[in-house]
């Protein structure tokens, strides 16, 4: 059977595909929720990952670097037809030997064309607040309502990442990171950087009107905070705050001979020496590069390198 013509939105965190999925259901449209519930070598996506499958044909989210997911669509319309849970395997003990897959070895799929609204709902407000969502499918059932199912996901709440500062290195600091899809919130002093990047949508905006003003920014384990100021007056009561907050990566601009200075005012200011520590600088993986289009590169390549390695837990 010839795969249908269809979009494939490729979105990667649950909270998106979850959000997706609540919003066709209480649009009253038919879709298949699709989770990835073994992995066996190598893999695009990790154990775990969901999509959503729509009646138009399309899907939202992925489970391959592209050579199944069109199939996958297929088998979702299948399941959504006949209203029956779906168990596929692709690669090694597969039927469907005409679709291997180039990375090796075996991905098992649950296709669950009716998933429970109420569990959905649940975990999606879960990871709105910020806090793990558990879910739970089985291979027969698809979507279980309880947390006892045999194949138990935790997802983490999707990375967030504050930047502050001022003038093109913001700008372009925050337009790459709106591309790598993290929950952005976005402070500067500066209107005319508020306004430009206004059209990225960040999560939230803030004004800053004062260097000793203390923001009342979102930051939680896992969230990374950057701050890209020149005029480094900015910093000290964002880092003071912000250092006290647990982010999972804390940077700010800067050579290293400011950095130094920049941890001496701060615990001249009070700032326990092992929070101190817990502030990079200077930021990036490449040093002394003088392109704001590069030092985003490098910022945010060190951001994602101390990342969690996984966003979904087996447990």
């Amino acid at each position: 059977m010839r795969s249908p013509e269809c979009s494939i939105d490729y979105a990667e965190h649950a909270l998106d595909i979850l959000e997706a999925t609540v919003a066709l259901i209480k649009d009253g449209q038919r879709c298949a929720l699709v989770a990835s519930l073994a992995v066996e070598g190598g893999a695009a996506r990790e154990v775990g990952s969901l999509a959503v499958v729509v009646q138009n044909g399309s899907m939202i989210g992925y489970l391959s670097n592209g050579c199944i997911d069109r199939d996958i669509v297929l088998h979702g319309l299948d399941a959504i037809e006949t209203r029956q849970t779906k168990h596929i395997r692709y690669g090694a003990g597969s039927p469907f030997m005409d679709l291997s897959l180039p990375c090796g070895g075996a991905l098992d799929l649950v296709i669950d064309p009716s998933p429970d609204l109420k569990t959905l709902i649940g975990a999606l407000d879960a990871l709105r607040e910020r806090k793990p969502a558990t879910i739970s499918f089985c291979p027969g059932k698809g979507l279980i309502a309880s947390n006892g199912g045999p194949k138990r996901f935790c997802y983490a709440p999707k990375p967030a990442l504050v930047l502050a500062g001022r003038g093109a290195i913001l700008r372009t600091t925050v337009d790459l990171a709106a591309k790598m899809d993290f929950e952005l919130h976005v402070a500067s002093p500066d209107a005319a950087d508020m306004d430009s990047l206004s059209a990225l949508n960040p999560k939230s905006m803030h004004r800053m009107t004062t260097p000793a003003i203390s923001l009342d920014l979102p930051i939680d384990a896992h969230t990374a905070v950057l701050l890209l100021f020149h005029d480094h007056e900015w910093e000290q009561a964002l880092l003071m705050r912000a250092a006290k907050m647990g982010p999972f990566f804390l940077g700010a601009l800067g050579s290293r001979k400011t950095h130094g200075i920049r941890l001496q005012n701060l615990q001249d200011s009070g700032l326990e020496p092992e929070l101190c520590k817990t502030i990079r600088g200077p930021i990036g993986l490449v040093p002394s590069l003088r392109s704001a289009s590069l030092i985003a590169v490098s910022a945010l390549a060190e951001v994602t390198s101390n990342m969690p390695a996984s966003q979904v837990a087996f447990i």
